[in-house]
């Protein structure tokens, strides 16, 4: 063989071992339960909306807080992503369980993980079901018992679960369900386009849902942030986080003043300081 023979063998042999084989290829996790975008360089943030919304809530936060690779997480069936494994049955815990195989599949870390509303419980849900997986928390606006936002509990919750989950089996229905997705969807989003039967279900799972007891289970630190939009309100909703957050191992309470429950929106500012705050930059 040649020199010019033996340096294109050489080059073609070094360029197979850095691809990966086709067994690997396969064998890559690939979610069906949600899509995610990464952006930026840093240690691993891990980014998860709320009911029918999509990833692009995190936009101002994303830009206000850079030196981290996030990991924006959008669910199947909200603000225009296709269904796929939400299509039938329950959507909440068994989402739970596929971010955390993606953080394993990824090798990711002990990443941050931000949840706003339903994705704060799905934070929750995953510090708490794989404790080594979470490097810390932070739960925007949302209980450890999602129906206490409405000042209720899971049982008392459960007609008005099961009313949400049958309305999509009329037309009649899913046209009120969707007029509900778009009054409390962020404006001008894509969100007004998130599938009434995959909210409706998840609807129906956030309302059953009681993590109280789970908290101390949770090893990662935690930081919880809240809207309060009247500062009247202010001390009963001190009250009711502190209470609702207190098996939680030294939980961070943080309000943000003259938000509502969209706080990233409402308070880009002052979000991003509690998230650089959350990440230590």
């Amino acid at each position: 063989m040649n020199r010019r023979g033996f340096l294109f063998g050489a080059l073609a042999l070094a360029l197979t071992s850095l691809s990966p084989t086709p067994s690997e290829a396969q064998a890559r996790f690939q979610p069906s339960r949600f899509s995610v975008q990464v952006r930026g360089t840093g240690p691993d943030v891990i980014l998860i909306p709320g009911l029918t919304s999509g990833r692009d809530v995190w936009s101002a936060a994303v830009a206000a807080v850079p030196g981290h690779r996030y990991h924006l997480v959008q669910v199947a069936g909200f603000a225009g992503e296709p269904a796929r494994g939400n299509r039938e049955g329950t959507v909440v815990g068994p989402l739970a369980d596929e971010i955390a195989r993606y953080i394993v599949d990824r090798r990711l870390q002990r990443p941050a993980i931000v949840g706003h509303s339903m994705g704060g419980t799905l934070a929750m849900m995953i510090g708490a079901r794989h404790p080594n997986l979470a490097g810390r928390i932070m739960v925007v606006d949302m209980l450890p018992q999602p129906s206490g936002l409405f000042g209720g509990n899971a049982r008392d919750m459960s007609p008005f679960a099961d009313t949400i989950r049958n309305m999509v089996a009329s037309p009649g229905g899913r046209r009120l369900l969707g007029n509900l997705m778009n009054a409390f969807s962020p404006p001008a989003s894509s969100n007004s386009r998130s599938d009434p039967d995959v909210v409706a279900r998840a609807t129906h799972d956030l309302a059953g849902i009681d993590l109280a007891a789970q908290l101390p289970r949770i090893r990662a630190p935690m930081m919880i942030v809240y809207a309060s939009p009247d500062p009247r309100g202010a001390a009963a909703l001190d009250r009711t986080f502190a209470n609702a957050y207190a098996r939680a191992r030294g939980a961070r309470l943080v309000r943000i003043d003259g938000a509502g429950h969209m706080v990233m929106l409402d308070q880009p500012a002052r979000f991003a300081a509690a998230m650089r705050d959350f990440l230590g930059r």
